[in-house]
């Protein structure tokens, strides 16, 4: 199956992701905030990135444009539960700084792995 990075600040959130990532057959790698995801996809890159937005030292916008700019073909999808927090819509900021799917938190499980399959089939 893929190797999937999972980019959190909320280690439940993280936990939960895995469980059910690797519960798909998924090799996860996790990171608790962009500084380390990014260290960890120089590394070694994934064929998917499932970022939060909102967390401390580097942001998940910063992590996909970052990406964006050192590989144009990265697979990302975005989670944000706090946007309603802010005064704008991170997850379509995500999608305009080339997220391919996002997620609002709270969300089913069955979403995200729909989400996960999906992405991974696409050819962009």
């Amino acid at each position: 199956m893929a190797r999937i990075l999972i980019i959190d600040d909320d280690q439940m959130v993280l936990n939960m992701l895995r469980q059910v990532l690797e519960g798909a057959k998924h090799t996860v790698v996790e990171a608790a905030n962009g500084e380390v995801a990014m260290r960890l996809w120089r590394e070694q890159p994934a064929d998917l990135i499932v970022t939060d937005i909102l967390m401390p030292e580097k942001d998940g916008l910063e992590v996909i444009r970052e990406l964006r700019r050192e590989c144009p073909t990265v697979k990302v999808i975005a989670l944000s539960g706090g946007s309603r927090k802010v005064h704008f819509d991170a997850l379509d900021v995500a999608r305009r700084f080339g997220a391919v799917a996002t997620l609002e938190k709270p969300f089913e499980l069955k979403e995200l792995l729909a989400a996960v399959e999906s992405v991974l089939k696409s050819k962009a």
